[in-house]
């Protein structure tokens, strides 16, 4: 009998439930057809696996052995199904171009540019504020490309399958009403902002530490932080509720100034993400090119951090 990768798993589930009794009942088994394989098992692998006794079955050292090959072996054919998968997905259906985001403009100036560079592809969009959810839309093949981003140079999300490239670097600004009396700042510390309340859009990345670490390097903690929707956010500068943080992307508002903080405290890195199996290596390069574009066309050469 050769071995098959449905008698690693009898092997590793009968470890699992630690008796026969149970492995049975997991695998929709009668007992007697299982000790009956697994005597089979035992046979092509040249001894025992498990000793059994009256509280049930403990692995030999040659079913730690073989138990511990099942840890490396199965998950790995595991993914190997999951990338085929993909791949032969992203082969058969190259008409269909699935984009997620983060909330921001670069989204929409990105969809923009690819239905220009392939009108006949069915571009979709799928909108978060999660980095991580994108990630893991990516890793299922529910995504082709997804743009996100962290906070200065911090580790993308997701599995080590996917490819992350950095598409540009946003200083992060503060948003004040056109009234607010530092409006016609050219920049602005942040201890001049110690008595403020705080609007921004939110995230699960590390910005709101690195916020914080960078009031208490200016000499303070900020007195609230409202973390809630783009519209909100506006209005609530708007009205003079909170200043805001934002990136440079962020588009001109009619009742907001956008001014630069002393010192570049905060970056913003976005980020273009792909799975590395399921994308042909020429059409993640246009689309990262046209994600670059795209972002030069939001914000003018002075806002970029060098």
């Amino acid at each position: 009998m050769e071995l098959e990768l449905r008698h690693l798993r009898t092997i590793r589930t009968i470890a699992e439930a630690g008796s026969l009794t149970r492995a049975a009942t997991t695998l929709g088994l009668a007992q007697p057809a299982l000790s009956a394989q697994l005597r089979r098992i035992e046979r092509a692998l040249g001894g025992a696996l498990f000793e059994r006794g009256r509280y049930g079955v403990r692995a030999t050292a040659l079913g730690e052995l073989v138990l511990e090959r099942t840890r490396v072996v199965l998950p790995a054919v595991a993914e190997l199904q999951m990338e085929a998968t993909r791949f032969a997905r992203a082969r058969q259906e190259p008409e269909r171009l699935r984009l997620g985001g983060t909330h921001g403009p670069l989204l929409g100036a990105l969809l923009e540019r690819l239905t220009d560079m392939a009108p006949g592809a069915a571009v979709t969009t799928s909108a978060s504020w999660s980095e991580r959810e994108l990630a893991g839309q990516l890793a299922d093949g529910r995504l082709d490309f997804a743009l996100t981003g962290t906070c200065g140079s911090a580790t993308p999300p997701g599995p080590e399958q996917l490819v992350w490239r950095e598409i540009a670097v946003d200083p992060v600004l503060v948003m004040l009403a056109d009234d607010h009396p530092l409006a016609g700042a050219g920049e602005i510390g942040l201890a001049a902002l110690a008595d403020q309340e705080w609007a921004c859009v939110p995230g699960d990345g590390c910005f709101a530490d690195c916020f914080t670490a960078a009031c208490a390097r200016a000499g303070f903690s900020p007195r609230r932080m409202y973390e809630t929707d783009t519209a909100s956010c506006v209005h609530l500068v708007r009205v003079g509720r909170t200043v805001g943080l934002c990136r440079a992307s962020f588009p001109a508002t009619p009742g907001i100034s956008l001014r630069p903080v002393t010192g570049t405290p905060l970056v913003w890195r976005h980020l273009l993400g792909w799975h590395a199996t399921a994308q042909r290596p020429e059409l993640a390069a246009q689309v990262l090119d046209q994600a670059r574009s795209a972002h030069a066309g939001l914000i003018g050469p002075e806002q970029r951090v060098p």
